[in-house]
């Protein structure tokens, strides 16, 4: 099948690259040239493991093409996934303006029956006002609009496009859900659930999904809180919590509190959707407030370990991105943390398999080291910020010379009572 991708954020890339891995002639549009120049040499501008292997691949294979000519672009593909960005506002709705744009512009390019498909995350009856775009120029017959939602996580996206638990297609087009089907076959004969339902029933399904996962972590993050008073072992109640079924293991692991992409826009999206419709979802405003007052406790309990004593302490960060496997800042605990310690008098230095971040290159006092021997050098507090796989052996006594610093584990990677073994005063999460 001819496909266009409309955008090569995150999402556009990912889906475009896959979908031409399955066989598919794939065309990605941006109107950002650079970006397209740059892909088209195969330098690809997000860290996602594996990624650009196949893009590359599948350039040399000409089934991947990129480009800045949307009309074309268009006019020559028969599937259309709308894949821009839809940030947060202020006020907390997603703002849809490229949405619409990309709409009004495919209104009037529509040459034959085309499926448009949203791929970007957007609120319930957003396919509707699509619709409502391209009716005054074309009729119904010649077009149909899909929700259909995508659920790739970050530094696993190739694996969630491969091996999806689902497929959510939302239409109440016969012919447009046989379609669908079938460009998604060969993930189905893979084992993957293709569910088929309404347009709208599916763009609620992506924001519910997240809201829920974001809801697993504050809970489990909330109930370290209290282990850590009573003296328990959060890692025993998550381990009993999973073993129930109807619970799972996922996303019951203790940390610094969600962050990205998705969970912080799309539960307050979420939010701002109910209110609209003048529903009270008071669980999920309660998960997005303690989530937003995760960073302030774990600033609360550095300041414990140190005494309060911060001016002029050498801490180091070891991983500053929200989670592994990307170099997504986006609601990452870092961003609260390193400033508000530097604003005390700190001295910072991090060190991210991702390399250096402008989010901190104007704060006083932080420092970038492009190794983890380097972070270390004269620390007193050593924050394990993020669980990069980089951090999960270190032997912490090659590089404590004659000082022995603090380890603050957030990720609960090590053993506590090895490393104190070790000689180390060791904190983390819940235990």
């Amino acid at each position: 099948m001819k496909l266009c991708m409309i955008g090569t954020g995150y999402v556009g890339l990912v889906s475009g690259a896959c979908f031409s891995d399955l066989g598919n002639s794939v065309v990605c549009v941006d109107i950002d040239k650079n970006k397209i120049n740059q892909l088209k040499q195969g330098i690809i501008p997000i860290y996602e493991p594996g990624l650009e292997e196949i893009v590359k691949k599948n350039i040399k294979n000409k089934r991947l093409s990129f480009s800045f000519d949307f009309d074309k672009s268009i006019k020559d593909s028969d599937i259309i996934f709308i894949c821009v960005g839809t940030p947060k506002k202020n006020n907390g709705n997603a703002d849809l303006t490229q949405v619409y744009h990309v709409a009004k512009k495919l209104s009037k390019l529509i040459n034959k029956y085309k499926i448009i498909v949203t791929k970007s995350t957007v609120p319930v009856t957003t396919g509707d006002k699509i619709q409502t775009i391209l009716s005054k120029k074309n009729k119904d017959n010649k077009y149909s609009i899909v929700s259909n939602p995508e659920f790739l996580r970050e530094g696993e996206a190739i694996r969630d496009f491969i091996y999806p638990d689902r497929i959510v297609i939302g239409s109440n087009d016969v012919k447009a859900n046989r379609i669908m089907n079938n460009l998604y076959a060969p993930l189905i004969s893979k084992g993957a659930q293709y569910f088929h339902t309404s347009r709208r029933a599916a763009e609620l399904i992506k924001y519910s999904s997240n809201a829920f996962l974001a809801t697993k972590i504050t809970f489990i993050n909330e109930i370290a809180n209290l282990c850590e008073k009573i003296g328990i072992n959060i890692e025993d109640i998550s381990i009993g919590m999973g073993l129930d079924k109807r619970i799972g293991g996922r996303f019951l692991r203790a940390g610094p509190g969600y962050g990205g992409s998705c969970f912080p826009k799309d539960t307050k999206a979420i939010i701002s959707t109910a209110n609209f419709f003048k529903t009270n979802l008071s669980l999920v405003k309660s998960v997005v407030k303690s989530n937003d007052n995760r960073s302030k406790l774990l600033l609360l309990r550095v300041y414990k370990i140190l005494n309060n004593r911060i001016k002029n302490k050498n801490i180091t960060f070891l991983g500053v991105t929200f989670k592994a496997n990307t170099d997504d800042m986006r609601d990452s605990s870092s961003i609260k943390m390193i400033p508000a310690l530097s604003k005390k008098g700190a001295k910072i230095k991090y060190f991210d398999p991702t390399g250096f971040k402008n989010e901190f290159s104007k704060i006083k006092n932080v420092k970038y080291c492009n190794s983890i021997k380097n972070s270390l050098d004269k620390a007193d507090l050593v924050i394990i910020h993020t669980e990069w796989n980089d951090f999960k052996s270190i032997n912490f006594k090659n590089f404590a010379k004659n000082k022995k610093f603090i380890i603050y584990d957030m990720r609960n990677i090590y053993s506590p009572s090895k490393i104190k073994k070790q000689g180390f005063k060791y904190f983390s999460v819940g235990r």
